[in-house]
């Protein structure tokens, strides 16, 4: 079991100050629109690697009349058989920087990962399947990143080999040392690339497939690649294949001014399965349906694994479009998961069928009253 025991947010959006004492129960927070629900999540959200669940820049988050300039998110994380974790992370106001503390001891942002997994649904992504293939992929990339931490910096590395050589190929200069050093190392971790998502893909249907009796419909996963047809059984062969294609398409790459093929150009289509659908086609409850079931099972494929942590699963919204039945399921699912999980929506009707399993807090003017 992961959870959050304690959570304090220091001018951080709408807070001031924040103080919350928890236990491992999920956590609902309810309240007006505006009040500050989702900004306690995308607090929580910044415990993992990355620009949170919003993608802002570092200072995005200060509370708008800091007089520091700084904001700061501290929380205890209880996990199953160890020692509470202590993290504390927030923008270092001189530097302009973020600055990352486990157990009282500055830390890599990386590092955090080590430790706790995060999986987020936001109501940005409620069109997602037919929303900009972009947005498709670096969701999936978060799923995979989840599962394989290494993948963040494999992906860094193939964009910045894929900047360089681009730009040796708009200025004109045709080394062929210094490209071909540029296309072996976009190879070498697109090859890392590919195989992790694939990987991400095959844990992600077995869990679907798993759950045949699922309220939520189940999902065929497929990744279209746009790189012809380099091989993933094989890391060093696929490296191979992926340098050679860059190398053979440099002249059009020249004369576009950008790379057209290779892992970054892949998309993710989800099909539902018993209506031989695809996603983009279904109808706005049938996604969200769909997209829950697939957050779930993510959720689940991080759980299973043997040296990850089971994640805190974050909800924003998430009830909204659910009917009765799907909500109650989902609430079940939530109770069941090894991981904690947070819940906002605007009534707390929404969550009755939590009963006593959740710890329920109002959200209104900065502030959290816990309900009885």
């Amino acid at each position: 079991m992961s959870a959050l025991i304690a959570l304090q947010l220091q001018d951080f959006r709408s807070y001031a100050a924040l103080d919350l004492t928890l236990d491992e129960r999920p956590v609902v927070l309810f309240g007006a629109n505006g009040v500050g629900k989702t900004n306690i999540l995308e607090a929580i959200s910044f415990l993992a690697p990355g620009r949170g669940m919003r993608r802002v820049t570092i200072d995005a988050p200060t509370r708008h009349d800091c007089a520091s300039g700084a904001w700061a998110v501290h929380a205890v994380l209880q996990r199953k058989g160890s020692e509470p974790y202590a993290l504390g992370t927030g923008l270092d106001p001189q530097k302009r920087a973020r600055r990352v503390r486990i157990d009282g001891q500055n830390a890599k942002a990386g590092a955090l990962s080590e430790i706790l997994r995060l999986v987020w649904l936001t109501p940005a992504q409620d069109r997602l399947f037919a929303g900009p293939r972009g947005a498709r992929l670096r969701f999936f990339d978060r799923l995979t990143l989840s599962l394989h931490p290494d993948h963040g910096r494999a992906a860094t590395s193939y964009e910045r080999a894929m900047r360089d050589r681009q730009k040796l190929l708009d200025d004109g200069r045709t080394d062929p040392a210094w490209i071909e050093a540029c296309e072996q190392q976009m190879g070498a971790s697109g090859a890392a690339i590919m195989a992790a998502r694939a990987d991400t893909v095959l844990h992600l249907q077995e869990q679907i497939n798993a759950r045949f009796d699922a309220s939520f419909p189940q999902a065929d996963i497929t990744l279209n690649d746009l790189y012809d047809d380099a091989p993933i059984a094989n890391t060093s062969e696929c490296a191979d294949a992926l340098s050679a294609l860059f190398s053979k398409t440099r002249g059009r790459d020249r004369q576009v001014g950008r790379t057209l093929s290779g892992p970054h150009r892949a998309d993710l289509q989800v099909w539902w399965r018993a209506k031989a659908m695809p996603a983009a086609l279904s109808s706005t409850g049938e996604q969200k349906a769909l997209l829950i079931g697939l957050t779930l099972a993510h959720a689940r494929a991080v759980a299973a694994k043997a040296d990850t942590p089971a994640p805190l699963v974050l909800l924003d919204e998430a009830c909204a479009h659910l009917d009765p039945d799907r909500r109650a399921a989902l609430i079940d699912e939530v109770c069941a998961m090894n991981g904690q999980g947070w819940l906002t929506g605007t009534d707390q009707a929404l969550f009755e069928a939590f009963g006593k399993r959740a710890q329920v807090f109002e959200i209104a003017d900065g502030s959290a009253q816990r309900q009885p």
